[in-house]
């Protein structure tokens, strides 16, 4: 038996060595990535809860069967039972899921709910996409501003630039004017697009949906701290898709004030109107 085993586990072990060697596989993470809000937390608690469970009950079956194929197979002289049916063990396989499943169900749906309640925010940013760039307006503070992709990723990405993207700085994922939100605050985001289907996707913030036009998503986040967190458009919308990148920046409520003033926009709490900047305004060339 272990002698036809022997090719297989070789292979394992070659393809293992491969992949610890190389850099780029070997920082590959078996978890979700660690995030920056207060739904994140909440997630991976409940991601962590729900992994633990289904591990059990997978090792717990796969033992079961691994044990009843090895110990009562036909090589053994073992003959098969001639019953079809035991009541007792039915009742006892469905009951016990029932329960497992109403378990996982209840912070599942709290967390839904918790998810989607995008109520009595600090801040209300509406957020639309371009093609392709994202347009954001403060609604409680009176900024507007499209946040384009960055000249030097601009510049590389041309053909025939001649210039080494591997010495662009978060290359394809840098911006001229960053998104920038207080830390501590309860952040909702008004989600639309002008033309085609977008996606906004910032990963360390546990955030994504589509940006549809005529549509309006809801979304919200609370920050824990501060810092700078990219993102991109997760959703092909043409040609520029991959030249679309998010990039938030988490500050004090006292820088965020500071820049607030500084983009002529009003620190009250007030909701202010304010209008889309013209889609002529610069575009960043592709």
């Amino acid at each position: 038996m272990l002698k036809g085993l022997w090719k297989p586990l070789c292979a394992i072990v070659a393809v293992s060595g491969i992949m610890a060697l190389n850099p780029a596989l070997a920082a590959w993470e078996l978890d979700m990535p660690v995030g920056v809000t207060t739904l994140s937390d909440m997630i991976r608690d409940l991601h962590h809860e729900i992994l633990i469970i289904c591990t059990i009950t997978g090792a717990l079956l796969f033992g079961v069967m691994g044990y009843a194929l090895f110990t009562f197979r036909k090589s053994r002289g073992v003959k098969a039972a001639s019953f079809s049916h035991n009541t007792t063990a039915e009742i006892i396989w469905t009951i016990i899921p029932i329960f497992v499943l109403i378990y996982m169900a209840v912070p599942s749906a709290r967390a839904i709910l918790e998810i989607e309640d995008s109520s009595n925010p600090d801040l209300t940013i509406k957020v639309t996409g371009y093609q392709w760039k994202w347009g954001y307006e403060y609604l409680d503070n009176g900024v507007a501003f499209f946040a384009n992709m960055d000249e030097a990723s601009a510049a590389a990405a041309r053909l025939g630039s001649g210039i080494d993207v591997m010495e662009i700085e978060n290359y394809l994922r840098d911006v001229d004017k960053r998104m920038v939100v207080p830390v501590g605050k309860k952040v909702r985001i008004l989600l639309t697009a002008n033309d085609v289907i977008h996606a906004w996707w910032v990963p360390q913030l546990y955030i994504k949906k589509d940006a549809i036009p005529g549509f309006v998503n809801e979304m919200w986040f609370t920050a824990t701290e501060t810092g700078v967190f990219r993102g991109q458009c997760a959703e092909l919308c043409g040609r520029g898709h991959g030249f679309m990148p998010i990039v938030v920046e988490v500050v004090s409520e006292a820088d965020y004030a500071v820049w607030v003033a500084e983009n002529g926009g009003e620190s009250s709490a007030v909701a202010v109107a304010t209008t889309v900047p013209s889609t002529d305004s610069s575009v960043t060339a592709l």
